[in-house]
């Protein structure tokens, strides 16, 4: 072959993810503030996407090196210094023991120290930095992404019976977004009430699926559940991918694997959980079994709501009132919902996710393994939600773990209605509800600005009443005031109400702006700092509140000293 002709060939050499996988990042890389890749530490070079340079350009860059245990300290010493000459940032990782991970956030806050304070002076307080990271297969992404995030999908405990109800989760593969279920253990055939319940959640889960993955273990072999399993879901008609867990080693796939073949579900996937070897291809083949896009319903309109509040108190019981099936295990045993679960609803008010969580106890009651990681789902619950129902038992009234589970979604700026479940067990007169909602307000009176809702669960009584109230808070939740009619108000309420003043300096309000919602944030450009009291911070917020009828959001205010030498 001439050299003239070989220059003219076009070689295209990524695999074919990988070219879709580069289009995503030409497509998104304007957006982000900065560029992270994540290179084996053993073979930087080789681990390196070569458009990477190009592609990021401009961006601030932290290069990961992951897998130092695997190689030579010096060799790594000399790749830090060929970096760092180039000005890229250099963190050292091992994603698998965990070492060097905590270096992360403050690796990223030093490459972004300038961008996050020029967001500061513009009152942009907190603003969340959007961060791409990028690799090529095989370098432990996926490891390393999972301890970041230091998030679990699942419960994963030798336990049997741990993950009790459906946990769905958001994937994207391949430029495609789609849920993952992971049910209950399927028990073919069991008498116990708990394993029973377990298996028909899980079969209302296979009835709403799209493709189902089975997932076994290669180190029991086929099991004769296993195969009972493979018989079910081979009825259902749906595409069925069999993932063979526990395939640690690299290389050649153990012998073992093919027993699988018996259960009569194709090609099975050797993949490890732990490790991550192996979930690349059989995410490839989910994605293929996966219907055309334009057939599957698109919900990123729908208000989320978690449902908090301590065990017991009737949350499973409502969330089915409202799907109107048995969405979730209801059990008069507490903490029997350990696991945070999604239902879709839709009606005239609009399209709404409905998140049941674990009861959230005191942290001295927590005793079980378990329940730890439950308690730290429904706060996780809590942060993805748009509106928190918090959830009272009218029988106990008011406790001080009702405030705790309150005051954490207050702390994340969430719009919040406090429910009073199980208004059927109280015994009334014409003022018992008047009564007991004044009661409730002085115990929250940290959110004087949540409503409550008295209902029944179990009867249905108002639950008609609580999509109305989701939508109202949520909307308030997300207001936008522009500057010019802040400062009207602004000007309004400090000519009703002097600022105040302290050894004859008087507090000056220069103007105020809001920056963001969700809540609504205000940026209030003063004097002195020192001199906007709480009262008067409240004052304003009060004057806010009425202007707009802001109820179920909490209103935050950013303090911000424009000239420190005015002390007029």
């Amino acid at each position: 072959m001439s050299g003239s002709n070989y220059e003219k060939m076009n070689i295209q050499w990524f695999p074919g993810h990988m070219t879709k996988a580069q289009r995503m990042i030409e497509d998104s890389i304007k957006q982000v503030d900065a560029v992270c890749e994540i290179l084996d530490a053993r073979i930087p070079n080789s681990s390196r996407n070569p458009d990477i340079d190009r592609l990021a350009s401009g961006k601030p860059r932290l290069i990961i090196l992951n897998r130092t245990d695997l190689a030579d300290p010096k060799i790594t010493a000399q790749w830090r210094a060929f970096f760092e000459a180039q000005g890229i940032k250099i963190l050292e990782t091992d994603a698998k023991s965990g070492k060097g991970v905590n270096g992360f956030a403050p690796a990223l806050r030093e490459l972004l120290k300038d961008k996050i304070a020029d967001y500061a002076a513009k009152g942009q307080v907190n603003r969340p930095m959007r961060v791409m990271i990028l690799g090529i297969p095989n370098v432990g992404k996926s490891t390393l992404f999972n301890k970041l995030i230091g998030k679990r999908l699942s419960i994963v405990e030798n336990t049997p019976g741990v993950t009790r109800d459906r946990i769905y989760a958001k994937c994207e593969w391949r430029d495609r977004a789609f849920m993952i279920v992971d049910t209950g253990g399927i028990e073919p055939t069991t008498e116990d009430v708990i394993l029973k319940q377990m298996r028909e959640q899980a079969q209302l889960a296979i009835e709403q699926a799209d493709v189902i993955i089975l997932v076994t273990d290669v180190r029991c072999g086929v099991t004769a559940d296993d195969s009972a399993v493979a018989n079910m879901l081979q009825k259902s008609g749906k595409p069925i991918i069999l993932a063979v867990n526990k395939c640690d080693k690299i290389g050649e796939p153990p012998m073992e694997l093919y027993e699988f073949y018996n259960l009569g579900l194709g090609d099975p996937f050797p993949v490890s959980a732990e490790h991550g070897h192996g979930s690349g291809d059989m995410l490839d083949a989910v994605y293929d079994a996966l219907p055309p896009e334009s057939e599957l319903e698109e919900q990123d309109d729908a208000i989320r709501v978690a449902i908090i509040g301590k065990p017991n108190v009737g949350k499973s019981s409502l969330v089915n009132r409202i799907a109107g099936e048995q969405r979730v295990i209801v059990s008069n045993v507490a903490g029997t919902t350990r696991d945070a679960t999604d239902t879709t609803v839709e009606n005239e008010e609009g399209k709404f996710v409905l998140i049941d969580t674990a009861g959230i106890r005191r942290k001295s009651k927590v005793t079980e393994k378990i329940e730890q990681y439950s308690v730290l789902r429904a706060y996780m619950a809590v942060d993805r939600a748009d509106v928190c129902l918090i959830v009272i038992d009218a029988t106990e009234g008011f406790t001080e773990q009702d405030s705790k589970v309150a005051g954490y979604a207050h702390e994340q700026g969430k719009a919040s209605i406090v429910v009073v479940n199980k208004w059927d067990l109280v015994e009334k007169d014409g003022k018992t509800m008047q009564n007991f909602e004044e009661e409730l307000r002085g115990h929250f009176s940290f959110m004087s600005y949540v409503p409550f809702l008295f209902l029944s669960a179990k009867t249905g009584q108002r639950v008609s009443k609580l999509f109305g109230m989701i939508k109202d808070v949520y909307q308030q939740n997300s207001i936008r005031v522009t500057t010019g009619t802040l400062n009207d108000i602004l000007a309004y309420a400090t000519t009703r109400v002097q600022p105040p003043s302290d050894k004859g300096r008087r507090l000056k309000i220069y103007y105020m702006t809001q920056p963001s919602t969700n809540p609504p944030t205000f940026v209030v450009f003063v004097n002195r700092a020192d001199l906007f009291h709480f009262s008067y911070q409240r004052y304003l917020e009060n004057q806010i509140r009425a202007s707009f009828g802001l109820t179920g959001t909490p209103v935050r205010f950013v303090v911000r000293e424009r000239n420190r030498d005015d002390q007029s």
